[in-house]
């Protein structure tokens, strides 16, 4: 679009990490960015709970009543031991608000609902459940944050 003396309307493209980085374009601009924090927040409060969850799945290794992989299938035994680690790591990319942390963990998420439906005394379908609430949250926190941060996508260059 041609405006007066060469100067030029350009979309500038929307920046897909913005959200999770605490609405640092908005900050410049000078506006409060509320979706941004609050997604924040959020991740990091599910980190506290996935830390919780990984070492909860680590002392079922490492301090168990009876020998852990005699006494269940390996089946349960392998979960224990992939979750022991995903958790944890998971845990950490939502607490840096990365967004490779929300992947993981909606990874790991996931396997959690099919592992629960699949392998009976693994997890609750209550935990299940709650899964699926978080993930929605996330969805809808996310979703918000992103266009609480899109301002009218336009500049003026020369």
């Amino acid at each position: 679009m041609k405006l007066s003396h060469g100067l030029h309307k350009v979309a500038v493209p929307p920046d897909s990490g913005a959200p999770i980085r605490l609405g640092e374009p908005a900050r410049i601009a000078g506006k409060e960015d509320r979706a941004g924090l609050v997604l924040v927040v959020f991740m990091r409060l599910l980190a506290g709970l996935w830390v919780i969850q990984g070492l909860l799945q680590w002392g079922a290794i490492l301090l168990p009543s009876q020998p852990l992989l005699d006494n269940v299938s390996s089946v349960r035994g392998g979960t224990v031991i992939f979750f022991a680690i995903f958790d944890l790591v998971a845990a950490v990319g939502l607490w840096l608000a990365a967004p490779w942390g929300g992947v993981i963990w909606l990874l790991g998420a996931i396997a959690q609902i099919l592992i629960a439906l699949g392998v009976p005394g693994s997890f609750s379908m209550l935990w299940a459940a709650a899964n699926i609430g978080l993930i929605v949250v996330y969805f809808v926190l996310t979703w918000r944050a992103g266009h609480a941060t899109t301002a009218p996508a336009t500049s003026i260059r020369r």
